[in-house]
């Protein structure tokens, strides 16, 4: 009999390729400090430096790391050194890449709890464990009325309670016969995009997201969110939703959940929380103060995969009442059908997100759980908010530097006293330099720099060789200017 030929890698073969790769991962770790943080790389290097074609016969595996080193990693922007200050971060650690890998080999697809038992079952477990480690509203335990899940992105969390809220506020009917148009959802100005996304993936339109002024803090009014609501309903519209932010994307605001919460219980409306960076912090009691009024809200969201040292992807998304986000997203067909799902007594994730498949993230986050503990993610959470605290007041003392908003965790926001261009440049030079990575908003019309201490491996020392560089680029801008 002809023997069949295989082009498969052998179990003895992944050993060997697998044990280079975490070498090469470990040597990574080591030296990506002194690595440009921001890639150097110009539009369309990289594909220039690929084959035209794909190779007809399998290459080796040890080509296939070499070419990792020589084309892929100068076109990486090191979102792991611990000189990146910009965005939020998309931290990450051993055990977390551990438990991806043991993901990745099991291979599950985990859309029903009878197509991985483990799957389903961990991901429940380990989002009530966090329930306890945050201190957050018992509605959110999987016992209760309520459970968690785990979604790709804060952004899928929102879209999730979106069209929920879209189903409750129309009794369900809009999957049936098509969106209302009257209706109206609500967040802040300074809300992440993703807000805007939600509404006009989810049939709304993006005029009716209606956007509530902030105060001097850049946290929602909830007297102007009460006015707006009311306003609406007076026009004959139907507001349905709102989104309140535990820590926006350009500054970091806190919206007032206790006041929000109130209005939107007297109102019927939906009101989830998007905490996706700094809802981290809760982890510490000290910081529980940003989650006041969280028991008033339908859905919440954070993401450990921004400073909990989770790799990405992974959202954690809870919902107080698990019965309306089941109704809306639940399609049965045959193909699906099973005595564990009839029974009532397993759930079925595939009806608590968009897509029906879904990975086994819960895998990873019980890795990172396990291994640092509460006490060891504490300990880092806390020495991120102290190093951002101390950069804070290195700006205030500087007399040439000033803060645009009083910094209430780990991102700092500040601005030369040089006005917008001069600040447009600095974050240039800054940037370009490859010493460290920051980024930039607008806060009161006035172009701002972006400072947020929150990769795995940031040290003082990092703090302080960021702060020296950005003062002696504004010493060269001031020379020339």
């Amino acid at each position: 009999m002809r023997r069949e030929e295989s082009f498969h890698m052998t179990p003895e073969e992944f050993r060997r390729h697998g044990r280079a790769v975490i070498d090469w991962i470990a040597d990574y770790w080591e030296r990506v400090e002194r690595l440009p943080v921001l890639s150097q790389v110009r539009p369309g290097e990289i594909r220039a430096a690929l084959p035209a074609s794909p190779p007809t016969e399998g290459e080796p595996f040890e080509t296939l790391l070499h070419d990792v080193e020589s084309v892929i990693l100068p076109g990486v922007t090191h979102w792991q050194s611990p000189n990146f200050f910009a965005f939020f971060p998309a931290n990450t650690s051993g055990p977390a890449i551990l438990g991806e890998l043991l993901a990745a080999g099991l291979g599950v697809q985990g859309m029903l709890w009878l197509t991985s038992p483990a799957c389903t079952e961990l991901e429940t477990h380990v989002l009530d464990w966090l329930v306890e480690m945050f201190a957050l509203p018992e509605s959110f335990r999987s016992g209760s009325t309520g459970g968690g899940v785990i979604q790709d992105s804060a952004s899928s969390a929102t879209l999730c309670a979106l069209l929920a809220a879209r189903e409750r506020a129309t009794g369900f009917h809009s999957n049936e016969s098509g969106c209302d148009g009257r209706l109206v959802a609500y967040a802040s100005t300074q809300a992440h995009s993703s807000v805007e996304k939600a509404v006009a993936i989810a049939g709304l339109g993006r005029a009716n997201l209606h956007l509530v002024e902030v105060d001097s803090a850049f946290a929602m009014r909830p007297e102007a969110l009460s006015a707006r609501v009311m306003e609406d309903r007076r026009a004959g519209l139907l507001p349905c939703f709102v989104c309140a932010t535990v820590g926006t994307t350009s500054s970091n605001g806190l919206d007032p959940l206790r006041a929000i919460g109130t209005i939107c219980r007297e109102q019927g409306l939906w009101l989830h929380v998007d905490a996706a960076m700094a809802g981290t912090a809760a982890i510490c009691p000290e910081f529980r103060h940003i989650l006041d009024g969280l028991e008033l809200a339908d859905s919440y969201c954070f993401n450990p995969h921004k400073w909990m040292f989770t790799n990405f992807d992974c959202d954690c998304f809870w919902v107080a009442d698990r019965a309306a986000l089941v109704r809306t997203f639940s399609i049965l067909p045959e193909y699906l059908k099973n005595r564990a799902t009839e029974s009532g007594a397993v759930i079925d994730y595939r009806d608590w997100q968009v897509p029906l498949g879904r990975r086994f993230r819960a895998l990873k986050l019980w890795f990172v759980v396990r291994s640092y503990g509460v006490r060891g993610l504490q300990h880092h959470v806390r020495r991120h908010v102290e190093l951002a605290q101390e950069f804070a007041s290195w700006v205030e003392a500087s007399g040439r530097f000033e803060l645009a908003a009083r910094p209430p965790l780990n991102l700092v926001c500040f601005r030369h006293r040089g006005g917008d261009a001069l600040n447009r440049d600095l974050l240039d030079r800054v940037n370009n330099s490859g010493a460290l990575f920051i980024t930039q908003t607008m806060l009161d019309g006035r172009f701002t720099l972006r400072f947020c201490v929150g990769q795995t491996r940031t040290e003082e020392r990092h703090v302080e060789a960021a702060w020296r560089k950005i003062q002696a680029v504004a010493d060269e801008l001031e020379l020339e200017t």
